[in-house]
């Protein structure tokens, strides 16, 4: 018996997350973004949101949502700017660089290929993957929507921005 044989399913699929995570900002650092920093960009092509409902979409903290922000903003990725129909709401917006980026960054093929050889069924493993992610967010955010029902950044749709938080959000820092 092997000794991953042995390990919790939990433990397992940790394990996993860690080592494609690793994949994945391997291949995401060419152009200075992280797992998170992408899901923050392939959320905005939706639109411009609040720091607040951008946390809420990508299910992360505010603060954790704040630092993304600011590295997104220092590469030029994002900016942040006053509401124009409310000028107390600060809106992080996508710039046409932030644009290109998420659309080159998330080259589903580069995903996908971390998988080459490691798995027999990836559509199987992709579909007990959503299961869990919709199942263990709906418990965490049960008012939130959920960040898997956001479309690749490969593909042609393009996701509709979400509206978490009131309108009076200052989502500055």
């Amino acid at each position: 018996m092997d000794e991953l044989d042995r390990w919790a399913t939990g433990r397992l699929l940790s394990a996993a997350a860690r080592l494609v995570e690793h994949e994945w900002n391997t291949h995401l650092a060419q152009w200075d973004l992280n797992h998170a920093s992408l899901a923050a960009l392939h959320v905005l092509l939706g639109g411009p949101l609040t720091q607040r409902e951008l946390a809420t979409a990508v299910q992360v903290e505010d603060q954790t949502m704040s630092r993304t922000v600011e590295r997104l903003e220092r590469s030029g990725y994002v900016e942040r700017r006053r509401d124009p129909t409310d000028r107390r709401r600060i809106v992080v917006t996508l710039t046409a660089s932030g644009r290109g980026t998420c659309l080159r960054a998330g080259d589903v093929q580069v995903a996908e290929g971390f998988f080459d050889g490691g798995v027999d069924d990836v559509d199987a493993l992709r579909a007990s993957l959503a299961q869990i992610i919709r199942h263990l967010s709906s418990q965490r955010w049960p008012t939130a929507g959920c960040a898997a029902e956001v479309p690749n950044p490969g593909s042609a749709e393009v996701p509709k921005p979400g509206s978490s938080g009131p309108a009076d959000d200052q989502d500055v820092g």
